[in-house]
C-alpha cells in the first residue's frame, strides 16, 4: 500500500530558476509580474483562472483553484536562472519580440534586474547555437557541481525557502536510454568520464534533485526519463515532471484526437506543421534536434488513439510533423497547418 506524501503549506518566498532565459522563460517571468501587478489577466493559467467543482453541479459550489488549494502567491515568486548568453531577461525578451511593446515597457524595470548565471553548455547537443556565457570544467560531473553551487548561492542571496528548477532551454539531439542511465552510481561515473549519453539537461536535473529541489522538463529531451534520475528523485523525496511544454501543434492534437476517439471516427492521416521563429526554429533546423521533437509529437496520437486496440480505425495512420522556420517574419511559435484525413473521406478537415 502506498504511503500518502505530506504536502507542506507554502511559507516564505519561492525561487524559480529557469535553465535558459529566451523567449519562453522571459515571457513566463513577464506574465507573472504583469499579473501580480494587475496589469494583465492570467489567460491560459489553470491555477489562476480555473475553478474546481465541489459536490453536485446544481449546488453551485465552484471556488477558484488558487483559493481552494494552498498554492504559493505570485507575489512571493523570485526568478533567476542560467543562459548561454549574458543578456538580461529584459534584453532577451526584447530580442525575442514575443511581448507587445506596451507589455515590454511595463516589465522593463523588473526584467532588467534578472541576469543569467553562466550555463553548462555543449554544442554537440544543440548544434545550431554557439554559447558565449558558459561554464568551464574538466568533466560533466564538475559542471553539475557548479550548477548545484549556483542553486545554493541563489537560495542564500534571495532568502527563498523553497526552489524549483525548470528546463526552458532548447531541444537537445535525440538520445536513447543507455546503460549509464541505469543507476545513480553509473550516472555519476558517466559524468566523470564525459560520457556522450549524459546531456547538459541531465546535469541540471541531477544538480537540482541532489539539492532537494524539484525539476520540471519543458523540452522533449530524455533528461528525467531514465532510471537513475527517477531513483535519485525517490531517494531525495523530490518531484520530477515534464516532457515538453506542449503549447503548439501537440496541444491541438491532445484537444482534437480525444474527440475523434470518443466518437470512434477512423483516421487515415494527420499532417501538421509548426512555423517557428526565434532560437526554437533555429535549433530545430538541425535534424538531430528535430528528431527529438518529432518522436514526442508522433507519440501523442498513438497514446490517445490506441491503434493496437483499434487497428481498423487507427492502425494505418499516415502521420507527419514537419517544421518550418521563418527567422523574423514569424517570431512566435504557431501551428501553421493541420490537415486531418478521416477514414472514408477524401476531403481533409483543417
Amino acid at each position: 500500500m502506498r504511503k500518502s506524501a505530506g504536502i507542506a503549506l507554502p511559507k516564505g518566498k519561492l525561487g524559480v530558476l529557469t535553465v535558459g532565459m529566451g523567449a519562453v522563460a522571459t515571457t513566463f517571468m513577464a506574465g507573472v509580474d504583469l499579473v501580480r501587478r494587475k496589469k494583465s489577466l492570467p489567460v491560459g493559467s489553470l491555477t489562476q483562472l480555473g475553478t474546481i467543482r465541489l459536490g453536485k453541479r446544481t449546488e453551485g459550489r465552484a471556488p477558484a483553484i488558487h483559493e481552494f488549494v494552498p498554492l504559493e502567491k505570485l507575489e512571493n515568486i523570485v526568478f533567476g536562472g542560467w543562459d548561454i548568453f549574458p543578456d538580461s531577461a529584459y534584453e532577451a525578451a526584447k530580442n525575442a519580440a514575443v511581448l507587445s511593446h506596451e507589455h515590454l515597457a511595463e516589465v522593463k524595470k523588473f526584467l532588467s534586474k534578472i541576469r543569467p548565471m553562466k550555463a553548462a553548455f555543449d554544442q554537440n547537443y544543440v548544434k545550431k547555437l554557439t554559447g558565449t556565457h558558459v561554464k568551464k570544467a574538466r568533466n560533466k560531473y564538475e559542471l553539475a557541481l557548479q550548477i548545484r553551487e549556483d542553486i545554493q548561492k541563489f537560495q542564500k542571496k534571495t532568502k527563498v525557502s523553497r526552489t524549483v528548477v525548470i528546463w526552458c532551454g532548447s531541444t537537445e539531439i535525440f538520445l536513447k536510454p543507455h546503460a549509464v542511465h541505469e543507476t545513480p552510481e553509473s550516472f555519476v561515473a558517466a559524468m566523470k568520464e564525459n560520457h556522450p549519453s549524459i546531456a547538459p539537461s541531465m546535469l541540471y536535473a541531477w544538480a537540482a534533485i541532489t539539492s532537494g529541489v524539484p525539476f520540471a522538463n519543458g523540452a522533449p529531451n530524455l533528461t528525467v526519463d531514465v532510471p537513475a534520475i527517477v531513483t535519485l528523485a525517490k531517494q531525495h523525496g523530490v518531484p520530477i515532471c515534464g516532457k515538453d511544454f506542449k503549447t503548439g501543434q501537440t496541444l491541438m492534437k491532445t484537444i482534437l484526437a480525444p474527440g475523434f476517439k470518443a466518437r470512434l471516427l477512423g483516421m487515415d492521416g494527420w499532417f501538421s506543421t509548426n512555423i517557428l521563429g526565434n532560437r526554437d526554429g533555429e535549433v530545430l533546423e538541425d535534424p538531430e534536434s528535430f528528431k527529438t521533437k518529432e518522436e514526442s509529437k508522433l507519440g501523442v496520437l498513438e497514446f490517445i488513439l490506441q491503434p493496437k486496440l483499434y487497428p481498423g480505425l487507427y492502425g494505418k495512420i499516415h502521420h507527419k510533423v514537419p517544421s518550418t522556420t521563418i527567422p523574423r517574419a514569424a517570431i512566435t511559435k504557431r501551428d501553421g497547418t493541420t490537415s486531418i484525413f478521416l477514414a472514408g473521406s477524401d476531403i481533409p478537415c483543417r
